[in-house]
Parts: C-alpha cells; sequence; structure tokens
C-alpha cells in the first residue's frame, strides 16, 4: 500500500538509525553492570555496525575469555522514552476512532504496550534464542546459525561475533559463490519449520535481522553458507490446534480447485482467522500477496483488475509490477474495500497477523533476491511443511486414541491410510521441486549467456548473481 519512497525513506531504521554516544552508554553499562566498558573489554570498537531504533551493536573483545564478540546496548532512557510513545499512540489512536469509527486502530496500542516492554529486556531476547535454537539442536543438517549469547542484563548483551552481510546483498553473494535461490529457499525452510512444526516463530525477520555467510568448517548446512538469525526479541507461540488448522488453510490454497478445495479455503479461513464468507477474497489476497484464486465453478479467468487467475497457488503466473500497482489502487480508491481491511485486522488473532506479516517479510525476501525460480517453489517447500505438521497431528491423535481406547482395526486403517497420502503427496511435491530448480537453474544460465555476449565473463557473473538483470 505504500509507495517506494515512502519504504525505502524508512528501511534505514532497520540498521541505520542514529546512535548513543559512547559516554552515555557507558554509564548505562556500569549502572546495570557494575563495570564500565573499559572493565568488561579489552577492546571495544566505540562506532557501531548497525544501529537499529531499540538498540545499537558494537564489536569487542572479552576480557574473561578474549573472544571477539558482539555487544548489543540499548539506547539509555529509551525505556522513559518508550512509555510516552505508548501512551501517545494510545491517545491518537484513541481520538482516531472516535472521529473515524471505521478506522478500528486500538488494537496496534495493545499490541505495543504487551509486545515492546518484552523487545526492551534482553533477558527476554537470551531465552528466546536459547529456546530457539534448542528447536533446531537435533537436525542433522540446517542452515540456520543461532549466534551464542554469553551473557546478558536487561540493557546489556553480550554475543558471538558473525562476520558476515545482509542476506540480501546479492554482490556478497556473488562473491562468495552462494546460490541465491537456495538462499531463498532455506528462508522459507527456516520459517516454515518455525510456524508449522515447532509453532514458536521469529516475528521480525526483516533483512537487517538476517546474515549470510561461507559455511564455517563444521557446520551443519548442506550447502556452502549459513544464514544467521539475529534479534530475537519478537517471537510468539501457536497453539497445537492454530497450527495444524493453518497448515491446512495453506494446503487447500496450494491445491487444485474443486468444491470441497473451495469448501476447505473458507472452512480454516473461520477456524483461523474468524473470517466469514464476505471477508474471504480480502482475507485470502492477504495471506498470498496475490489476486484471488479462481474457484471451479467460476467461468472468468481474470479479476476485476484484469489479470488471468489461477486455481491454485502451484500454477499462479509470476506477479508483475502491473498487478502489484493495481491491487495498490484498488485498495487505496475501491469503495469501502479499505475499511474492510481494516476490519480484517482488527478481526484477526494476534498470532495470525504475525504469522501474516512473517509471510510478507519471507515474500519480500524472495523478491530482494532477485531469484530465477517462480514463486510457486516457495509454496511448495511451504506445502510440504504443512502436510508433515498435517501427518504429525493425524498420528499424534491415533497414538492417543489408543491409548485411552484401546486398539481399533478402522483407527489402525486410517492411520495407515493417511500415511501413503501423505508420503504420495510429500515425495510428489519434492518431484515437482527438482523441475522447478532445473527451470530455475536454466533461467540463471540464460542470463549468464547473456551477460558473456554483452559484457564478457564479468557481465556474464553478474547477470547470474542478479547484479545486472
Amino acid at each position: 500500500m505504500l509507495p517506494y519512497e515512502w519504504t525505502s525513506t524508512m528501511r534505514p531504521l532497520q540498521d541505520q538509525c542514529t546512535p548513543s554516544s559512547y559516554e552515555a552508554l557507558d554509564a548505562m553499562v556500569l549502572h546495570d553492570t557494575g563495570k564500565s566498558i573499559e572493565e568488561l573489554f579489552v577492546e571495544f570498537d566505540p562506532n557501531p555496525i548497525g544501529v537499529a531504533s531499540l538498540a545499537q551493536v558494537h564489536i569487542g573483545r572479552d576480557r574473561e575469555t578474549g573472544k571477539k564478540v558482539a555487544i548489543k546496548l540499548q539506547h539509555p532512557h529509551l525505556e522513559e522514552f518508550a512509555e510516552i510513545d505508548m501512551a501517545t499512540a494510545t491517545w491518537c489512536l484513541a481520538w482516531i476512532k472516535r472521529l473515524f469509527p471505521e478506522f478500528e486502530f486500538t488494537w496496534l496500542g495493545e499490541e505495543m504496550r504487551q509486545n515492546l516492554p518484552l523487545e526492551l529486556d534482553f533477558r527476554h531476547e537470551a531465552g528466546n534464542a536459547a529456546r530457539a535454537t534448542a528447536d533446531f539442536a537435533n537436525h542433522r543438517y540446517t542452515t540456520l546459525y543461532i549466534p551464542k549469547v554469553y551473557r546478558s542484563t536487561k540493557r546489556v548483551m553480550t554475543m558471538e561475533f558473525i562476520e558476515g552481510a545482509r542476506v540480501d546483498d546479492l554482490e556478497y553473494l556473488q562473491h562468495y559463490r552462494i546460490d541465491r535461490n537456495r538462499v531463498s529457499q532455506e528462508l522459507s525452510r527456516i520459517f516454515s519449520e518455525m510456524v508449522y512444526l515447532n509453532g514458536f516463530f521469529h516475528a521480525d525477520p526483516h533483512p537487517g535481522n538476517l546474515l549470510i555467510r561461507p559455511a564455517p568448517p563444521n557446520s551443519r548446512s548442506p550447502y556452502n553458507f549459513e544464514i544467521c538469525l539475529l534479534d530475537h526479541g519478537l517471537y510468539f507461540d501457536i497453539d497445537d490446534e492454530l497450527r495444524v488448522n493453518y497448515a491446512h488453510l495453506w494446503l487447500s490454497l496450494i491445491a487444485p480447485p474443486s468444491a470441497q478445495t473451495h469448501a476447505n479455503r473458507r472452512k480454516y479461513a473461520q477456524l483461523v482467522g474468524k473470517i466469514d464468507p464476505e471477508m474471504y477474497p480480502v482475507f485470502e489476497s492477504a495471506i498470498t500477496g496475490r489476486a484471488n484464486l479462481k474457484a471451479l465453478e467460476e467461468q472468468s479467468d481474470t479479476t476485476s483488475l484484469g489479470f488471468k487467475r489461477s486455481g491454485s497457488l502451484l500454477d499462479a503466473l509470476p506477479q508483475s509490477e502491473e498487478e502489484i500497482d493495481a491491487i495498490r489502487r484498488a485498495v487505496l480508491q475501491r469503495e469501502g474495500l479499505i475499511e474492510m481491511v481494516f476490519e480484517l485486522l482488527r478481526r484477526m488473532p494476534r498470532r495470525v497477523l504475525m504469522i501474516l506479516k512473517l509471510n510478507d517479510l519471507t515474500r519480500n525476501l524472495d523478491t530482494s533476491l532477485k531469484t530465477t525460480h517462480t514463486q510457486a517453489r516457495i509454496f511448495t517447500i511451504v506445502a510440504r511443511y504443512c502436510s508433515l505438521a498435517v501427518w504429525i497431528d493425524q498420528r499424534n491423535r491415533f497414538f492417543s486414541e489408543l491409548r485411552r481406547s484401546g486398539p481399533s482395526l478402522s483407527a489402525f486403517y486410517n492411520l495407515v491410510s493417511s500415511w501413503i497420502s501423505f508420503h504420495t503427496y510429500y515425495d510428489g511435491l519434492r518431484m515437482l521441486e527438482i523441475g522447478m530448480d532445473i527451470n530455475a537453474r536454466i533461467r540463471m544460465t540464460s542470463a549468464w549467456l547473456r551477460g558473456l555476449w554483452a559484457n564478457g565473463f564479468v557481465g556474464a557473473e553478474r547477470a547470474a548473481a542478479g547484479l545486472d538483470m
């Protein structure tokens, strides 16, 4: 909904805000830890490597261990200003509601009051990082790496230092010959596992919170890179019922159109987000970032915006700039539509809103990486995790019923049937992914050849890396 001029201006808020002074930080560290910066660290670079709205990060060397570390320091007096900001926001939102009753934003103030105090406590962040690390601890292979937290107070955190670059830095990816398609796919796997299997997810994975680096020795990554997830202040739990229903919803969006698919989409939208039939088209566009999917009984293949519609997310055409602009204009100009969007935001459970935010961030990362696969490639990854989540739930229900009621031939038959259906679907998607990856490689090779023809080998490498497209 926001123009590029606004979003590009606000992008520096991720990691390029105005830093706090060394003197103010030193006084805060002394107050919180009982020691000055000089007493805690043999080396301390006063120039921060990143400055976000809540904190800034410096490089240093720990006096006790001698290790190179990253020191995250909250901006001094931030907590006092945060109270003023929350009160001001609550007051403004209340007046907006009074003057414009159709614009309901008071839930934003409630979210701020609930989550901002947690983000201001680095001990809470350290706990989230430990839990997320434990969730992936038993994986033999994973590209995810979460930096170790050595110690933390409420406003001072000392962590493992990671040398890397923003995950969307195409120059860096080219230099280390990291496949940007793989990066996008691994991001989807990491966050799909968090949402659909673990039920505990990082809710703010913008590019400033994601570093990429070449895989070090003894890495668990199956590729030549690791994705380092930073800033664990904002996480959310999802209860099992919501998690499984949300998986069912995505499976219905990915399924071919049929009367049953059409019914399932609306059924699980109601269960997940309290979405009635009137609100469903807006909800579907919000969750997928696309114009509405075509139902089986509908005759027209095009939307009122003039774009060809697909029956499922897997056969959707790549999204064009014209489609994005048309959707934006529709939201802003079509009578009653923006009010419906605001009502949708007000009505949905907060956890679902955070999942939608996560979906949007990962979609934007795929775009920023200029991948050569279509968005359907990401949806196949989501579908595999959703199908796994549903199968695990069915298996757990079987054993729960077995303990409660004893053996049952029909229950065992249903379990075997579910297992066969799961593997047929899951393995079928894997074969589809192989085909998509071959097509993506062909597109990348074509870009390489065009770059070679235009600018020699240097141009070929840059074109294949998405730098001259």
